[in-house]
């Protein structure tokens, strides 16, 4: 089913999964994670393109899992910086193929050390989404609520957005934060400017304080004193950093909620434990007003 259908009489949980560097007992793993997963009942998972296109086929494949055997809709990322025509052609017709309607278009940054020439024939999200109009995919894109780091603030980036929504884009997600005022600005700012499509939260659980550098490298998210106090006095307690973590990731998604997000979006890192104990949380929540 549509991703965009969907929203417009519900709100949606979400999942997503990234394809493992190299197939066998990791392919295994996250098919059986996938399963896990699914038992959670979401309203799609989402798999990602990989770093520089490295495991597109994979994606293919994880999103086929995905669609036809675990039962789930499956919203496939394509990145255009990597990708040529060619291959954005033979992702696109075999999604089309194995039944796959949703497509999440991503520019995606370059990775380090990719000495390939980067962005040569889609150089923005926008690029690949009109590429992409012929194949009647529903079109996902991403957006950022402490604004992309390339961009010289949110208002410029808010510019790109709204594109992405003219060229097609139906819904978004957003870059994982830690600090909720940043996604209602976000919001605010986006309607301002007529920007209509839902816009679903992206929540990543931080339930090992060694991510955070990662993180802060990878988007800059913020973090809100009173969480990090928290980190920095359970860091050597790994047990309490995970209950510290969870239940943080619950509050933002109540508190979300409870402002009226369209749903929300698990980056669980390949971890259906982490996405089983944030849900069980949720559970009453879920029933009530997903």
């Amino acid at each position: 089913m549509r991703i965009d259908e969907i929203l417009k009489h519900k709100r949606t949980l979400s999942f997503e999964v990234f394809p493992p560097k190299k197939g066998g007992e990791g392919k295994e793993k996250l098919l059986a994670t996938i399963d896990e997963l699914a038992g959670l009942r979401p309203d799609f998972i989402s798999v990602t393109y990989g770093a520089g296109g490295s495991n597109s086929k994979n994606t293919v494949e994880i999103a086929d899992y995905i669609q036809n055997s675990a039962h789930v809709n499956a919203l496939a990322h394509i990145t255009g910086g990597p990708s040529s025509p060619e291959t954005v052609d033979g992702l696109a017709r075999t999604l089309k193929e194995r039944g796959i309607e949703n497509v999440l278009c991503l520019r995606g940054d370059k990775p380090v050390g990719y000495e390939a020439e980067y962005c040569k024939y889609f150089a923005h999200a926008t690029d690949l989404a009109e590429y992409l109009t012929p194949y009647h995919f529903t079109l996902g894109a991403a957006c950022y609520p402490e604004g992309h780091v390339e961009c010289a603030s949110l208002y410029a980036d808010l510019i790109n957005m709204k594109k992405k929504e003219e060229c097609g884009a139906t819904f978004f997600i957003t870059q994982l934060f830690y600090d909720n005022t940043y996604y209602y600005r976000l919001v605010n700012e986006a309607r301002r400017i007529g920007i209509v499509s839902p816009i679903i939260p992206g929540i990543m659980p931080l339930v090992n304080p060694k991510n955070i550098r990662r993180i802060k490298e990878m988007c800059g998210s913020a973090i809100p004193l009173n969480f990090r106090n928290m980190i920095e006095i359970y860091a050597e307690h790994p047990a309490v950093m995970e209950e510290i973590g969870l239940n943080y990731a619950v509050y933002q998604i109540i508190d979300l909620i409870a402002m009226g997000a369209p749903g929300v979006h698990l980056y669980v890192m390949n971890n259906a434990n982490t996405a089983r104990a944030v849900c069980s949380r949720l559970e009453k929540v879920f029933d009530e007003l997903f």
